[in-house]
């Protein structure tokens, strides 16, 4: 008989990539032949042929989908176009019974190649509101997942599901002493994890570090600060461990936090979750994105796992208040993490997806 072909595709940022690595390895054990379709140079292309050498990538031309004025609005519609056009010559080549979108971009073009290639598209949307990817992409796709029970009422009633959260298996093998070592922490202090995400946050980057002495006191700090941020005049500051971006590592070093700071990403979060992790969260603003990630971290904090600190609001005093809150609440917030509902296991969403194949 011959091997089921499945085409993966999103990208842009590693939210949009991460639930596709989760469930890779699941449908390689069924059975399927797995091939991914991203940008030239975006951040997907580094992340799924680096955990996954073995799956060809095949890269199509991607235009930004804008809600804002610029002259680049003109000319990547013609990239869009592009990318329709490679994306079928490889859908043409791989024959597949499914596709499977986590949205970005780049998705777009494949998405619609996709519908005229009559091939079955599954669509997966994170956050609260669907991105503009998704939406665009939406009329073309036999179902959408979500995350959130309140996507819902976005999105047609017919073509519509709430999973719930799916978190990747490999997180759950993290190692606290691992995580330790790569940081070189020697001593028993409790251990701050702060994030701003795969590109970083120049704001949460300053506020950290501007309360950086009055916090290795008591605390231990990973700092993910994203690409090209590291602070080299910071590097030999005992207690204190830089890193512009990780990979395999970031599972040690979640099991080694005892609390985590970070961005509002859904993916991010209901990883925190699923390993009990008290957190504080602050959403990047809704004067610099759709508002996503504040309407994601307010559920949070309504449902008790996470305290909120909005961006427009962050300063040095105001970080440090809020450090302080979060430890002083950490019982409760695990308390409330206990109750919470177990996240779907990759084996489960792949049974999910592929009922919908051709």
């Amino acid at each position: 008989m011959k091997q089921k072909s499945i085409i993966l595709t999103g990208g842009g940022t590693a939210g949009h990539v991460s639930l596709n690595q989760a469930i890779i390895p699941s449908l390689i054990e069924e059975g399927y032949d797995v091939h991914y379709i991203g940008s030239h140079d975006g951040i997907e292309k580094e992340l799924i042929s680096g955990a996954f050498p073995n799956i060809p990538y095949h890269s199509i031309s991607s235009g930004k989908l804008r809600r804002y004025f610029s002259m680049k609005n003109f000319t990547d519609p013609f990239k869009v176009l592009a990318g329709i056009g490679q994306a079928l010559a490889v859908i043409r080549k791989v024959k597949p019974t499914i596709i499977f979108s986590k949205g970005g971009f780049v998705s777009v073009p494949v998405v619609i190649a996709a519908k005229l290639s009559n091939i079955p598209v599954v669509i997966h949307e994170s956050d609260v509101t669907p991105g503009l990817a998704n939406k665009i992409a939406l009329p073309f796709a036999s179902h959408v997942f979500t995350i959130f029970q309140e996507t819902l009422k976005y999105l047609p009633s017919d073509k519509s599901t709430c999973t719930g959260s799916i978190v990747r298996q490999e997180l759950f093998q993290g190692n606290k002493s691992r995580g330790k070592e790569l940081c070189d922490f020697k001593d028993d202090k409790k251990i701050l994890l702060i994030m701003g995400g795969s590109l970083g946050s120049v704001v949460l980057n300053d506020a950290l570090r501007s309360n950086l002495p009055e916090l290795l006191v008591n605390y231990n700090v990973i700092h993910l600060c994203g690409k090209g941020n590291v602070d080299q005049s910071l590097r030999s500051m005992q207690g204190y461990k830089q890193f512009d971006y990780v990979t395999n590592e970031l599972s040690d070093l979640l099991y080694a936090a005892d609390f985590v700071v970070s961005r509002a990403g859904s993916n991010s979060i209901f990883e925190f979750l699923a390993l009990k992790k008290p957190m504080l969260l602050i959403p990047l603003s809704a004067s610099k994105s759709r508002g996503d990630q504040i309407l994601n971290a307010n559920i949070f904090n309504k449902q008790g796992f996470a305290q909120v600190l909005e961006e427009e609001l962050l300063s040095k005093k105001t970080f440090m208040k809020a450090i302080q809150s979060l430890v002083a609440q950490q019982d409760e917030m695990i308390d409330s993490m206990l109750n919470a509902e177990s996240p779907k296991t990759p084996d489960e969403m792949v049974k999910l997806i592929t009922q919908y194949e051709k």
